[in-house]
């Protein structure tokens, strides 16, 4: 027993400090951009639109430069382009009527 509490002793006196480290949980801007396409056009762009969003604020991406663009490709292209990552896609479509696609991307703070 006495040597189990020099030994505690003695590794108290060596390692004096212990260390805890944990994963920092990284935090993401959001952004909501909303394609307006033609029915059955092939990814045309009709109109891109884009409200002010405060994962906008300080960024190098403008809205005016978005709302510019004229293909779903280019769209992709300009965010990758600018680290912002792809993340959901969800669509509203009626018959006959433009298809209204609102594209959700992230980038890390």
């Amino acid at each position: 027993m006495k040597k189990l509490s020099y030994v505690l002793l003695l590794s108290l006196f060596f390692f004096p400090e212990a260390k805890t480290y944990a994963q920092e949980i990284p935090h993401y801007d959001f952004l909501e951009v909303i394609v307006i396409q033609k029915a059955n056009n092939s990814g045309k762009i009709k109109r891109i639109k884009v409200e002010a969003q405060q994962s906008l604020e300080g960024k190098i991406i403008t809205v005016k430069e978005m709302e510019a663009i004229k293909s779903t490709s280019d769209l992709f292209n300009y965010m990758n382009a600018h680290n912002w990552e792809f993340v959901d896609r969800k669509a509203v479509t009626e018959p006959n009527d433009p298809v209204w696609m609102s594209y959700i991307f992230k980038k890390q703070k």
